[in-house]
């Protein structure tokens, strides 16, 4: 079932043990994914061909309206979270209530972390954590064309010209 995907964080901390017990390397990577787009699937299916078990952690509605603004999120997590399940490339869901995902970084402490293109490496969260214990970060390729705020702009009508 894909509903069986979304984990609470102790949830996914046992999981995360057994995987890496049978020598699965873990990799993780989040955001507010409030509108899933093409963008984000292939970010994903990047992400997912460096690591065995690929986590996404989601900015709670709560957090998504504190660094998005009152209109967001879109879609609430519920909603998200089963969007993320239902992707091939996607092993594990967690919802977390921070505004960073630091804190389940360093429950899980996983072996990589990934990001897009647009970010760079010196201003991701957990980037320190991960490589202080032996684990890499990785900036996957910017899939241009692709965002969630451009596209709530072309769906409200608000769309830039090209």
């Amino acid at each position: 079932m894909i509903m069986d995907k979304v984990k609470t964080q102790d949830e996914l901390l046992e999981r995360v043990k057994a995987e890496r017990i049978s020598g699965k390397k873990i990799g993780f990577t989040n955001g507010c994914f409030d509108i899933i787009h093409a963008g984000h699937v292939k970010y994903l299916e990047a992400a997912k061909k460096e690591c065995d078990i690929l986590i996404v952690g989601v900015n709670s509605d709560e957090s998504v309206k504190r660094l998005k603004g009152e209109a967001r999120p879109v879609n609430d997590s519920g909603d998200r979270t089963a969007v993320l399940a239902a992707l091939e490339s996607v092993d594990f869901v967690v919802i977390f209530e921070e505004d960073t995902p630091e804190n389940i970084i360093k429950i899980i402490s996983p072996g990589m972390i990934f990001k897009g293109g647009d970010w760079d490496e010196s201003s991701i969260v957990g980037a320190d954590h991960v490589k202080a214990n032996g684990g890499k970060v990785k900036v996957v390729s910017y899939v241009a064309g692709y965002s969630t705020t451009e596209l709530i702009e072309k769906i409200k009508g608000n769309a830039k010209e090209k």
